[in-house]
């Protein structure tokens, strides 16, 4: 049986600063649902300003990369780039 949620909750957003490389300048983790742990989201800022985030993969063999978690509906993938990006912004501004 599945079971239908309306809202998609993203909680416990910790970011954690690197030394900027290629753009990337910060890796993520939040809880989403109070059920999941999601880590190693990628912060990266755009070239017109702003940022964006990229899940983590895995690389398997020389040229494939595998998903370890992304969000299946847009209603998750939102909730989670609004709730990192939006600490993000108070973190760096």
């Amino acid at each position: 049986m599945n079971t239908t949620v309306n809202q998609t909750k993203v909680s416990e957003v910790q970011i954690v600063p690197i030394r900027p490389q290629d753009g990337l300048i910060a890796f993520a983790s939040c809880v989403l649902d109070g059920k999941f742990f999601l880590g190693s989201i990628g912060i990266y800022t755009k070239l017109a300003g702003g940022y964006r985030i990229t899940f983590p993969t895995k690389k398997a063999g020389s040229s494939l990369n595998v998903s370890i978690f992304n969000p299946i509906t847009k209603e998750a993938c939102m909730a989670i780039t609004e709730g990192i990006i939006n600490k993000a912004v108070d973190l760096f501004g």
